[in-house]
């Protein structure tokens, strides 16, 4: 048994908390996504998995997911015992998004359950910031999450019920350096959670939000982040992959109140089952901090 499964399968949650639910990830592929698909299958949820499994920006530093990684999604859920399917498809493409929607429900049965999970991350300063850094960042991250919720909301109104987790950053809670169009993409996922939960509560739906923080993950795990982090606390990266990463490691964990560099994923997706069981029935338009303590430094 893989260390992630080991430790999913150890939730305090029963595997009956979520039987008979069908629950839609997007960025299932590898990461937080993956974690929560897990996380919601050992729950007893069948899962649904969407990612792009491809280039969304080029400059962003960060290798792309793979069809293999969402395919390896698929093999960890129905080894929990759940039912799996998969749809390739961009979320800024808002018709492929609402056909993907009704390929689900007619593979799967409606769906009660959604984690629009899915995002990128890039660093780049204001002022050198080309049309199409801005551009990529906010149309995946803002525009594509309103996009799921468009998509997937409708059949949920329809039956007046729903759970839909959205994930943003501790970054959209604050400044970033360098990552302004990250931060505020992630800062307007917060305001989208809050506006949909007035909306959609009086047809049974539950909105809220997933405040990770700095998550191990490929998106935080490669050179330009470890120059990113590096920079923020005043130094300079070496130009050698490895000194950087630990010099980073080492500023991350003394900068971090729980002393923790970066996040285990799985340690963020047992407040997704809490927030789609009914345990958390009356908890709409929330925020939920995983920040290893680093909310301790925001103002609220």
């Amino acid at each position: 048994m893989s260390k992630q499964v080991s430790i999913i399968s150890q939730t305090v949650f029963s595997p009956s908390a979520l039987q008979g639910k069908v629950a839609v990830v997007t960025g299932a592929a590898r990461g937080i996504g993956r974690a929560i698909a897990l996380a919601l299958a050992y729950a007893g949820a069948d899962i649904a998995g969407i990612d792009l499994c491809g280039v969304v920006d080029s400059r962003s530093g960060v290798t792309p997911s793979s069809p293999e990684d969402l395919a390896e999604t698929g093999r960890l859920v129905k080894a929990a015992g759940r039912r799996w399917y998969s749809v390739i498809v961009d979320q800024r493409q808002l018709p492929a998004m609402r056909q993907a929607s009704t390929k689900i429900e007619s593979a799967l049965g409606p769906i009660d359950i959604l984690a629009a999970n899915a995002g990128i991350q890039q660093f780049h300063p204001l002022l050198e910031l080309e049309d199409d850094d801005w551009n990529i960042t906010i149309d995946t991250n803002l525009t594509g999450t309103a996009n799921t919720l468009r998509a997937f909301g409708p059949a949920m109104v329809a039956r007046s019920y729903g759970r839909i987790i959205v994930t943003t950053s501790t970054q959209g809670q604050h400044g970033t350096y360098h990552g302004a169009a990250y931060s505020a993409s992630k800062w307007g996922l917060i305001g989208l959670t809050k506006s949909a939960a007035w909306e959609l509560g009086k047809h049974g739906i539950t909105v809220n939000a997933l405040v990770p923080g700095l998550i191990d993950t490929p998106l935080t795990r490669h050179e330009e982040r470890y120059a990113q982090a590096l920079e923020s606390s005043g130094k300079a990266p070496s130009g050698n992959l490895v000194k950087d990463e630990q010099a980073a490691r080492e500023g991350l964990a003394r900068s971090s109140p729980l002393r923790v560099p970066w996040i285990d994923p799985n340690d963020i997706a047992p407040v997704v089952v809490f927030l789609a069981s009914d345990a958390a029935r009356m908890v709409s338009g929330s925020s939920y901090e995983v920040t290893a303590g680093d909310s301790a430094k925001n103002t609220a």
